[in-house]
């Protein structure tokens, strides 16, 4: 290829591909291919969910599995047939076929009516120095989401996506590498779905057909090839046997669902307790003050400012009395302070607890404060240490923690100087020092991926631990694979554009379809400085956000609801109210979400993943399966497009009724975002409360929308760990239509948990209501 702009030619080393299958044999729910020097194992795991793996060398290495809750021996057996013929080796599940073949080992997967997907491509799977990849076909109208957090649209057909944490500051739609690294997708088109977790923490990288169009290729710098491949055939199940797999979130304190109010930095008491006496005296309803690095005494960890925080915990004692949990920022970077007196730093020092290289020298980067050294969080010791000092922040009645700067994002200089992003050599061993269960000591190359998800975990368990009588809310920046189990997700930091506003809708759509439910971005733009217009249109978006945080950054305009002025504070309130007045329907979605890894914000092709009209609809959410939002997300704007898929939907606002599928221009002014609601939507809502715990539930709305449908309400105390005791409940409701009068039925109330003295009152929107005092037992209502 000649030359161009001075770049100089390069040749790629070539791969080599698979042999042919030599001889095949199976035992309990593995099967065995000999490829010659190479070696193929597929296991079952359940009907449809599938590990493929595979050796150059014809040796598995000993491997750790950070993100799999379960070894492939774990799962109950799962019935399965293996057939042979003279081209073919053929394994059969209940649910889809497994077809490899003799020649090249490659591997296709076919579902019940012998439709394939996943199918190899002609390279099917090779390796080079440093790098094994697999390729396989791209089916006509396939389309590709998840990714974990990526920026730009919805569908990623036509684009690379590199895992590989990176404080990805200014990023854009165009931006690559993000905060997380989460190596899963699905690929969907009309009856077919599948998902492939790529079992990887090195270096990896999906190209989906940018490269080759119609071939998708996963390559990563580990020594082997190792995925999980699940069918769906809807999105539905895929997330179901995907968080089987990965884990789950557990069910978060209800005050975390309310507002969250954040800035850097709200940096002294007399700030704090202004911002909080604002909110109360405004009437807008927040349950969350969040405090970022200045409440420290000179950005160490564990410390309080003696000059601005002189008593923080009589600080955080009032807060509480008036219905506010503080959350505090916490970074991986410890001040590298000798003879410093700083008890972080020493306990860490005596104890050998920090990142050192290869040769054994203690590695240092330059974050907040300055000359600072780094937690091996995959040492268990190390993590258990981390946890323990967090008991200094819950003893006086911090509620949650949100960590920060853990990809880990580090400068090879003081932050003050031009100085460029490093991270840990990658040679730097971490984890166990010494044999564990055979498995060598890993290396920053293997687990660069994992260090937000461990320090996460870290968190996690020190709010477990010294917080046990109630539930803790943990925020993290960076994470990998199953980080839901740990921790909440910010998308980072964002700009006050509209562009990321826009941007915002898919990025928390494809957490959402990567297993990653409680997830967020900061309203009004972390960095820059919002118009009242663009902070008006983005709290209503913010409304529906599973996370809905206000943040801002140093330097930038203030960002709080009733700074833009009268109109605007007005159009945040009402917002904030809807928020509130939802929260049974929100609380039941993350019910949802800890029982199923449903996603709580969902894109439309979640429940309508047979229409193609669907596919590339980004701008269009669904919360829950029954309210669905068209956001406004550019200025100026007052009427915007709404595709309504098949079924019939009633406007929010006016009632109107409208049969799908259609498209509709949709009438928004400034105080109005577009929302939605499907036709035997059963939708419960409470009175509008300053936080989530100012007083108890004493009257629950049932608003219904006439229609067929069946609606699940959980309920329990919203604060403790008794749920996982069953200290809960569940409500089936059911409406119907039936001849010429629809039918509300309320069944009997069923667990451990008993809500306090209530009145219950059923809305059919647009025909009337009826109340009744709610004893547990079944009603059933006529309207």
């Amino acid at each position: 290829m000649p030359q161009y702009f001075g770049k100089l030619p390069t040749t790629n080393q070539a791969w080599t591909t698979v042999s042919n299958v030599k001889a095949v044999s199976w035992e309990n729910n593995i099967v065995n291919f000999d490829c010659g020097d190479s070696r193929l194992t597929i296991s079952v795991l359940t009907p449809n969910l599938i590990r493929v793996r595979f050796a150059p060398t014809g040796e598995f290495m000993p491997r750790r599995s950070w993100a799999v809750t379960l070894d492939d021996a774990e799962w109950p057996t799962t019935p399965f047939a293996v057939r042979e013929t003279e081209a073919t080796i053929e394994i059969e599940t209940a649910q889809i076929r497994v077809c490899v073949q003799r020649e090249k080992c490659r591997i296709a997967y076919f579902d019940k009516a012998n439709c394939p997907f996943a199918q190899d491509a002609e390279m099917g799977i090779g390796w080079r120095m440093g790098a094994v990849a697999g390729w396989k076909e791209i089916a006509a109208d396939e389309h590709f989401y998840g990714f974990g957090e990526r920026t730009g649209f919805l569908d990623k057909l036509s684009e690379v996506k590199t895992n590989w944490t990176t404080d990805a500051l200014d990023y854009d739609s165009l931006t690559d590498e993000m905060y997380q690294a989460i190596p899963f997708f699905m690929a969907l088109r009309p009856q077919v779905s599948y998902g492939i977790f790529f079992n990887t923490t090195f270096w990896s990288q999906f190209d989906i057909g940018a490269e080759q169009p119609g071939i998708w290729k996963m390559e990563t710098r580990g020594g082997e090839l190792d995925y999980y491949i699940i069918y769906g055939p809807e999105p539905a199940q895929i997330l179901e046997t995907y968080t089987q797999l990965t884990g789950r979130m557990p069910l978060p304190p209800k005050w975390a669902l309310g507002y969250h109010q954040c800035r850097w930095s709200y940096e002294s008491e007399t700030v704090v307790r202004e911002l909080a006496k604002e909110f109360r005296q405004r009437r807008i309803p927040c349950d969350v003050i969040h405090l970022d690095i200045d409440y420290m005494r000179g950005y160490r960890v564990f410390t309080w400012s003696p000059q601005r925080f002189a008593n923080a915990a009589k600080l955080i004692s009032d807060l509480a009395e008036d219905g506010f949990k503080t959350v505090t920022i916490i970074d991986p970077g410890v001040k590298y302070e000798p003879e410093g007196n700083y008890h972080v730093f020493d306990q860490g020092i005596e104890n050998d607890y920090f990142v050192r290289k290869a040769d054994g020298t203690l590695f240092h980067g330059y974050v907040w404060p300055e000359k600072a050294v780094f937690p091996d969080f995959l040492r268990p010791d190390v993590s258990n240490w981390w946890a323990d000092l967090h008991k200094s922040l819950t003893d006086i009645g911090v509620a949650g923690i949100w960590n920060d700067m853990n990809e880990p994002a580090i400068n090879d200089r003081p932050f003050g100087d031009d100085g460029e992003k490093i991270w840990f050599p990658l040679d730097a061993p971490q984890g166990s020092r010494g044999a564990e269960k055979n498995l060598p000591t890993s290396t920053h190359i293997e687990v660069h991926n994992l260090y937000g998800l461990m320090m996460a975990k870290a968190s996690y368990e020190g709010l477990q631990r010294h917080r046990s009588s109630e539930r803790s809310f943990v925020l993290t920046r960076s994470g990998y694979a199953g980080v839901q189990r740990w921790s909440s997700v910010w998308m980072g930091d964002n700009q006050s554009l509209w562009e990321h506003l826009e941007m915002s809708l898919p990025m928390l759509c494809n957490m959402g379809l990567s297993g990653v439910g409680f997830v967020g971005c900061d309203i009004g733009g972390f960095a820059g400085n919002a118009t009242a217009e663009l902070f008006a249109r983005w709290m209503q978006v913010g409304m529906l956000y599973p996370l809905m945080r206000g943040h801002s950054a140093m330097s930038t305009a203030r960002h709080e609801p009733w700074v833009f002025g009268d109109r605007v504070e007005s159009i945040c309130r009402e917002y904030i109210n809807l928020r509130y007045q939802l929260l049974p329907y929100i609380y039941s979605l993350f019910w949802e979400a800890a029982t199923t890894g449903a996603p709580i914000l969902r894109p439309l092709l979640y429940h309508f993943p047979n229409d193609p009209k669907t596919y590339s609809l980004y701008d269009q959410v669904l919360l829950g399966a029954s309210l669905m939002a068209a956001p406004i997300y550019r200025p100026g704007v007052e009427h915007r497009s709404v595709y309504l898929p098949a079924g019939t939907w009633y406007d929010w606002w006016s009632g109107d009724r409208y049969e799908g599928p259609i498209h509709i221009l949709a009438h928004a002014p400034l105080e109005k975002m577009p929302l939605y609601v499907r036709s035997g939507a059963i939708v419960p809502m409470q009175s509008v409360s300053q936080y989530v715990d100012q007083a108890p539930l004493d009257e629950i709305r049932l608003r219904i929308w006439p229609g067929n449908n069946e609606y699940q309400l959980f309920e329990d105390d919203g604060q403790t760990s008794k749920y996982q005791d069953n200290n809960f409940s569940i409500t089936n409701i059911r409406v119907f239509t039936q001849v010429s009068q629809t039918v509300v039925e309320i069944e009997a109330r069923v667990g451990e948990w008993t809500p306090p003295l209530r009145e219950v009152i059923v809305e059919l929107v647009g025909v009337g209501e009826q109340r009744f005092q709610d004893d547990g037992k079944r009603h059933s209502l006529q309207f």
